[in-house]
């Protein structure tokens, strides 16, 4: 039987303090938690709701429909939802190709960036201090089970820049085109705000890279943060070929 408490606590988890509080995150639907769930993160308790099957082998506890409207983050609950245990910290890698975050601040935006780095290989993400929550629900809704592969740290982005061996690549408008660069096999990609770009302080630091428009005006201004992450890590991997 799940407890009120218990039912307090994990509803509280939907607010970064408590989670931070307590290590503790969510994970709702049925796919999310299977997939994290084969990952090297630690499934804690996975709830579900009267009238829905056992996911699978892994343990389970039923709970009614009310208390999973009550404890769930979205408005429509998918019935299934699990408590994961935050990973331990890990030494940061120094190597390779890094992506680095500018203040993002949409959680969809980070989660399917980090799905991104996952298909593309890339292990490590860094995220500015301002950058939103990786545990995030609708961060780790977007990321599904990548965020068990892909490791994210927060830092003062300027600092980890300055000290970091390796080249750079601020993204801009007015940046080199990625289709015109020889680019290298390791290197740190850095994307910026949805609406403000990267900062100035920021982009001092490296090459400034760009993807070029080639609609005519009144062509769309930007691409989506996440959008233009791909382009680049798919052009970076078939021009590196690794």
């Amino acid at each position: 039987m799940v407890t009120r408490s218990r039912l307090k606590l994990i509803k509280s988890l939907s607010r970064k303090k408590n989670r931070d509080d307590h290590q503790l995150f969510l994970v709702e639907g049925y796919k999310s938690i299977q997939e994290l769930s084969q990952t090297t993160l630690k499934c804690q308790q996975i709830l579900v709701t009267e009238g829905h099957h056992a996911l699978q082998d892994l343990p389970t506890d039923m709970i009614s429909k009310k208390d999973m409207e009550n404890i769930s983050t979205l408005k429509t609950p998918p019935g299934y939802l699990a408590v994961f245990e935050m990973p331990q910290k890990r030494e940061v890698s120094t190597e390779g190709l890094i992506v680095a975050l500018d203040d993002v601040k949409d959680p969809g935006n980070l989660g399917t960036i980090i799905r991104l780095c996952d298909w593309f290989d890339i292990s490590q993400i860094i995220c500015s201090q301002e950058t939103v929550d990786v545990f995030n629900p609708k961060c780790v809704q977007a990321s599904m089970a990548s965020l068990g592969r892909v490791q994210v740290d927060y830092m003062e982005l300027d600092e980890y820049l300055t000290a970091s061996q390796l080249d750079i690549f601020p993204t801009a408008m007015d940046g080199t085109s990625i289709y015109e660069m020889q680019l290298p096999a390791s290197g740190i990609i850095v994307m910026g705000n949805e609406s403000a770009g990267i900062s100035e302080q920021i982009m001092a630091h490296g090459t400034k890279i760009s993807i070029p428009q080639y609609g005519a005006p009144p062509a769309t201004e930007s691409l989506n943060v996440a959008m233009a992450t791909a382009v680049i890590l798919g052009e970076w991997k078939r021009s590196t070929g690794r």
